[in-house]
């Protein structure tokens, strides 16, 4: 793995979750959480942020899909936080505007080393298939509290509820990708007047 990568297992009697996070990658995925739209839309992750990315994930499905969902989340941010280590000589702030056809979703990261998540995207109907799309606010509060990122997650509009959660994930994995990528005009400092994040 390259330096900027993490191998982290996350093993509680609810759910069992491995996940390997490359952010020198090239985009490639290869996700087995059980769940296959939370798989189609880490998917979107990986290939519009450059980051490779493998999950196998085994949970209490027979009970509901929270506890995988909010677990999964939340390995992801320990992952990102390991493979960022110091943080030094990344951008540290990403953004990106996403549109799909009717819909269009922005979001804003920042790698300040704070949990922090602001979560504006209603959802015209509660389910996509059998998914409870309520779900995406416990895996972004998941990642966000163990990646120690603020995340600004905004839709502008849509009606579809697949083209909206789409357009989310599409700009996370391309907001994450400006956030994390090496600023060489930093030379390896922190981007930080305090000298740390």
């Amino acid at each position: 793995m390259s330096p900027r990568a993490a191998q982290v297992q996350r093993d509680t009697q609810e759910t069992q979750i491995g996940v390997t996070l490359d952010l020198d990658g090239s985009g490639q995925s290869d996700l087995h959480t059980g769940i296959p739209f939370l798989d189609h839309m880490l998917d979107q992750v990986a290939r519009h942020g450059l980051i490779d990315l493998k999950i196998e994930a085994r949970g209490d499905l027979h009970i509901d899909a929270h506890h995988s969902v909010e677990d999964i989340g939340i390995a992801i941010g320990q992952a990102l936080a390991q493979a960022l280590g110091d943080k030094r000589g990344i951008r540290r702030y990403g953004h990106a505007y996403v549109p799909l056809d009717e819909a269009l979703s922005r979001v804003v990261i920042d790698c300040s080393g704070r949990p922090g998540l602001v979560f504006h995207v209603d959802f015209p109907r509660a389910r996509v298939g059998d998914f409870d799309v309520d779900l995406f606010y416990e895996f972004f509060q998941g990642f966000v509290n163990h990646a120690r990122v603020t995340l600004h997650i905004d839709t502008l509009r849509g009606r579809n509820v697949h083209h909206i959660i789409e357009t989310v994930f599409k700009a996370f994995g391309r907001a994450l990708r400006m956030a994390v990528e090496p600023d060489p005009r930093l030379e390896g400092a922190v981007p930080s007047t305090k000298g740390s994040l």
